[in-house]
């Protein structure tokens, strides 16, 4: 019983901190960041693996889709 105390003691502080610093919760992200994170490496997997091409095309079929 006490050890699921300080648990929630531990996570009511977490909470606490993380609103203070803007309101996000522990273990997510800004979904800009997120992209940062993985286009660098899209790009570097569709150049070494030949797929830049469908990359292009799926984008450009996109684009018409929304009217662009």
């Amino acid at each position: 019983m006490a050890d699921s105390f300080g648990r929630t003691a531990v996570r009511t502080q977490g909470r606490r901190a993380a609103s203070a610093f803007g309101g996000r919760r522990p273990g997510t992200r800004h979904p800009l960041v997120a992209v940062a994170m993985v286009l660098p490496l899209a790009v570097l997997l569709a150049v070494v693996f030949g797929g830049w091409e469908a990359v292009m095309t799926q984008a450009s079929s996109v684009a018409g889709m929304l009217g662009r």
